[in-house]
């Protein structure tokens, strides 16, 4: 009888030393679009559907304030609390430029890291600034501007 009430509190041990499964943290895409005037952040799930959107206006009532670095850091703690509740750990970045511009605007660098030190995991960086190739036929004629 003894040997039966050991046998129990064995058992009885070995499941309560098992740790608890922890949920797998869901990956995400961020796409952020920043111009010299604004800084819109729209997050994806791999599939595509919308996590969250926070955009400069969003955040900040001063329109010449929308592109501001500082504003970004707002957009960005936004953003978290709402992956934080969707259980997201790490995230893909697509940064975006205004079409034909060399440099993203003053917002991206500051979100990405205000996300980072906010505890998400940064997979990818990827530049979809748009380039155009050809594109419509110059002013001028054929034989070029003259003065």
């Amino acid at each position: 009888m003894p040997e039966e009430i050991k046998k129990e509190d064995n058992e009885a041990a070995e499941k309560k030393a098992k740790p608890k499964k922890e949920k797998k943290k869901a990956e995400a895409v961020v796409n952020i679009y920043t111009s010299f005037n604004n800084t819109i952040v729209h997050v994806t799930d791999m599939s595509g559907r919308t996590l969250a959107k926070v955009t400069g206006g969003m955040v900040t009532k001063h329109g010449r304030l929308k592109a501001n670095p500082t504003i970004a850091m707002f957009i960005a703690k936004r953003i978290a609390e709402s992956l934080k509740e969707k259980n997201v750990g790490s995230l893909y970045f697509r940064i975006r430029a205004k079409t034909r511009n060399p440099a993203p605007g003053p917002g991206a660098n500051a979100i990405i890291k205000s996300l980072s030190r906010e505890g998400f995991k940064i997979l990818n960086i990827l530049d979809t600034t748009r380039h155009p190739r050809g594109g419509p036929k110059k002013k001028g004629g054929r034989r070029g501007r003259r003065p």
